[in-house]
Order: structure tokens, then sequence, then C-alpha cells
């Protein structure tokens, strides 16, 4: 803490899943830059931080159509893949169709999470048509863990969940279903503090490159 300028700036960042991604942002953005503090939001209400000033930026992927929040470019890609059992039929193939998982009971969006982007998280039909059933309700993801490895449900979902997986669970590449893009996002219309701005502004820089 300097004595004249008080407390160093910090960049409060949220995340969901695993906070690697959220540490390989700040590695985009390089060092520099303010202390990036991250902290996990609730899947349930996902962007209540940035809404009610908790958090400064959050990481959001998939689709982000809510009016009053802003997006940054792109800055990176997370696979596609299938949450499954140790013991689950498809756990030790080397990646799977989505036309595949269409035999297995997955999950419906958890809370007040966007109905628009969980389309895209757990689609409601495979591209050939066949129905996906979202069956399962849990609100967060130790609960949904221990449903996939008591094989009671198999999730559709990310490559990242890997780093936050327990040992009776397998991640499956999902070779059929584009990577959902990464970005940052933060409430519209506010005033960004000017270190978070050049935070992003130097990810973006580098995303770019």
């Amino acid at each position: 803490m300097s004595p004249t300028t008080g407390p160093d700036p910090v960049i409060r960042l949220g995340y969901h899943g695993s906070v690697e991604v959220a540490h390989a942002i700040a590695r985009l953005a390089g060092p520099g830059h303010a202390e990036v503090c991250t902290s996990a939001y609730d899947v349930v209400d996902p962007f209540h931080g940035v809404r009610t000033g908790g958090l400064d930026v959050m990481i959001v992927k998939f689709s982000l159509r809510e009016p009053d929040l802003a997006a940054s470019r792109v800055l990176a890609y997370d696979g596609r893949a299938a949450v499954v059992g140790a013991r689950h039929p498809l756990a030790e193939r080397a990646s799977v169709s989505i036309e595949e998982l269409a035999d297995y009971s997955t999950f419906q969006r958890p809370g007040i999470f966007p109905d628009y982007v969980w389309d895209e998280v757990v689609p409601p039909r495979t591209p050939a048509g066949r129905p996906i059933d979202r069956r399962h309700q849990v609100s967060d993801i130790p609960r949904m863990m221990a449903l996939v490895a008591e094989g009671e449900a198999v999730h559709i979902s990310l490559a990242s969940l890997a780093d936050v997986a327990p040992p009776a669970v397998r991640i499956v590449p999902i070779h059929d279903l584009p990577p959902a893009p990464v970005v940052l996002a933060w409430r519209r219309g506010t005033e960004l503090p000017a270190h978070v701005r050049e935070f992003i502004t130097a990810a973006e820089e580098a995303a770019s490159r």
C-alpha cells in the first residue's frame, strides 16, 4: 500500500467451474496489471456479482444477450466434453458424439441461468434431431459430479471441468460440438476503474495476435 494513494487496486474477476480458465485470462493480459482476485460465482444466478458491484468483470462462455452487460472480444475457447462416471460405457472413449449422448439423461438449467445459454450448453436436440433428456436438477458442481459418479446422469459441458473433476468422474471430449467462446463481461453504463479497463484491453490485444 502506498502512503499517498491508498490500497493497491485489485481486479475482482468472477469465474465458474475451473479457476484455471481465470488464471489463463490473467496470464493472457500479462504482468504489470493490478492484482487479480478470483471469486467463484453461483451458476444459479450467474450475473448477480457484476450487476450488484461485487465483481468488476466475470468470465462468460457461450452467448451473452443481457442488455445491461457488455462483453470483450473472444479471448479463448473451451472445448466441449461429456462428464460421465468412471464406470460409464463412454468413460474410456477418446471422444464421443453428441448423438450418442442423447441415449442418456442430462441436466436442467439451474436457477435463473439464462435459458438461451443453457440451450447451447445442453442442447434440447442433437443436430440429427434426437431429443436430449434434460431431467436432473442441481444447483452446484459438487452435486452434479456426485450424480454423474453414481451413474444417474451425464453432463454435456466443457473440457475445463477436468480441472475440478473427482477421481470417480471422467471428462470425454465431444468431437462434433463447437468449442465455447470465452469472454469477459461487465455491467454496461458504469465507468470501469482504469486498472480494470487496462486489464481487459491487454487481454483483448494479446488474444488478437
